[in-house]
């Protein structure tokens, strides 16, 4: 599977914006230094998960984005297709034009193996990531870092 930093910092994203969801807004700072992606690039994403209706904005003072659908209705795949990230396996830029202009000779393996990668995804949605067990471990070791540098950014504002 050919799977970009794109998609994969949108399902990252996403998750992270599920897992915090019962907070309210989720600011992309905040999803951003508890995932080590950076915002503007998270800026490019949200706005178009944004247009894929997976996400809606909060403006003003406690703002940020929200899952546009229940946790349970948004798909690993509808992620990755919103970012517009191919799974296309077969190296053929999806036109079949690897060979000067004409498919090779594996072309259709690739693109079967693009459909089932495509298919696994449909099939797994944010709740069921969350529901994980090493999911919520690793959340809530990302959570307890977060905390701590917040608090001692504060801390060092305060005493400057």
């Amino acid at each position: 599977m050919r799977l970009t930093t794109k998609g994969r910092y949108a399902v990252t994203a996403m998750l992270d914006l599920a897992l915090h969801a019962h907070e309210g807004p989720v600011s992309l700072s905040d999803v951003s230094l508890r995932q080590g992606i950076s915002l503007s690039y998270l800026e490019q994403l949200f706005a178009k998960l944004r247009k894929f209706e997976l996400v809606k904005s909060v403006r003003g003072p406690g703002g940020g984005y929200l899952l546009g659908r229940l946790e349970t209705e948004i798909f690993i795949a509808q992620v990755v297709d919103a970012v517009n990230e191919s799974m296309d396996t077969t190296r053929c830029q999806q036109k079949g034009d690897c060979q000067q202009g004409e498919k090779c000779l594996t072309h259709h393996l690739w693109s079967d193996l693009s459909d089932q990668i495509h298919n696994f995804l449909s099939s797994i949605s944010l709740a069921e990531l969350m529901s994980k067990r090493e999911i919520q471990v690793i959340a809530a070791r990302q959570n307890s870092k977060t905390d701590s540098l917040k608090s001692g950014q504060r801390i060092s504002v305060t005493e400057g």
